[in-house]
């Protein structure tokens, strides 16, 4: 509690321990070339659901939204993890969609340039497809982060990506 008598401050957001990956729970934090007895999960899949409407709607210069292919796609590799349950399907709509609208303001940049004519005094300005795309984009990488963590942590197989394995090597390496 501060000196004024407000209750303000608190933990901060992600600290503490670090949550384990599910392989690591199961293996004891064996390396994966050690020999492990793994039973499989007894998890059913589900039909792929359909992405809702707005997703699939035209914009405005006429081309489509992508958001659909993203979304088959993604519900693909979360089954291929036997994640798909485990995902919330509003989470994977708002990726689909965020991904889709970054690639759609990617190549409005590539139609109409970087720099755009200003409305009122006709100087060059940084075209706003730049600025909304780079927003889409660190949105977009946000809700993948949300998605993979949700993967690393129950995925009963060893999985990540070739940066954190080589890091691992690295840091456990005997000088």
């Amino acid at each position: 509690m501060a000196k004024d008598g407000t209750n303000r401050g608190g933990t901060r957001t992600g600290a503490g321990k670090k949550k384990q990956p599910l392989f690591d729970k199961i293996t004891g934090g064996k390396a994966e070339n050690e020999k492990v007895m793994l039973k499989p999960a007894k998890l059913e899949s589900r039909q792929v659901p359909k992405i809702k409407d707005f997703a699939k709607e035209l914009q405005a210069d006429g081309s489509s939204l992508q958001a659909e292919l993203i979304f088959d796609e993604t519900i693909q590799w979360l089954k291929e993890r036997s994640c798909d349950l485990l995902v919330s399907r509003q989470l994977i709509e708002q990726y689909s969609v965020s991904a889709a609208r970054w690639i759609h303001c990617e190549s409005m940049v590539s139609q109409y340039g970087y720099i755009s004519e200003h409305p009122t005094t006709g100087n060059a300005i940084a075209s706003p497809y730049v600025s909304m795309s780079q927003s889409y984009l660190k949105e977009a990488n946000c809700l993948w982060q949300q998605i993979f963590q949700i993967v690393k942590e129950n995925c009963s197989e060893a999985y990540g990506t070739q940066n954190e394995d080589m890091m691992e090597i690295l840091l456990r390496r005997k000088k």
